[in-house]
Parts: structure tokens; C-alpha cells; sequence
């Protein structure tokens, strides 16, 4: 069980984060009321999900090395 409030929490909620809006980019509906937004507050979903689908390989590569921390290291 990760704590919000450690540094391996941060890291799992930022990749979760991350996926997450990368996923709703593709969902039409959703992309274009959640996503729209560039600025802002609501400017973070579209910079995330810009991030998760121009770096997917890094991103899955990191959340499949977090996922092995957290089952087998910590």
C-alpha cells in the first residue's frame, strides 16, 4: 500500500494520472469536453494526455518498473 504522501505515492499517482488522461484522449466524447481546454487549471488533462501519447513507450516502461518496485523491492 503506497502513502499519498511519499515520494513513491507522487510517482504512482503521476503515472496513473497520466495514463488515465492518455486514455481519455482517445474516447471522442470525453476528448472533446475534458481535453479541450490548453490553459489553465483544465489545461493539465490536455498536457498530460499530450505527454502519455508522445512518450508511451517511457511511460509504460516506468510504470511497469514502479509496479515492480512496489510488488517485489518495497
Amino acid at each position: 500500500m503506497t502513502n499519498v504522501y511519499s515520494f513513491d505515492g507522487i510517482l504512482v499517482f503521476g503515472l496513473v494520472f497520466i495514463c488515465t488522461c492518455a486514455y481519455l484522449k482517445k474516447v471522442p466524447r470525453i476528448n472533446s469536453w475534458l481535453l479541450s481546454e490548453k490553459k489553465g487549471v483544465w489545461g493539465v488533462f490536455y498536457k498530460a494526455a499530450v505527454i502519455g501519447t508522445r512518450l508511451h513507450i517511457c511511460v509504460a516502461a516506468s510504470c511497469l518498473l514502479m509496479a515492480f518496485y512496489l510488488a517485489f523491492v518495497k
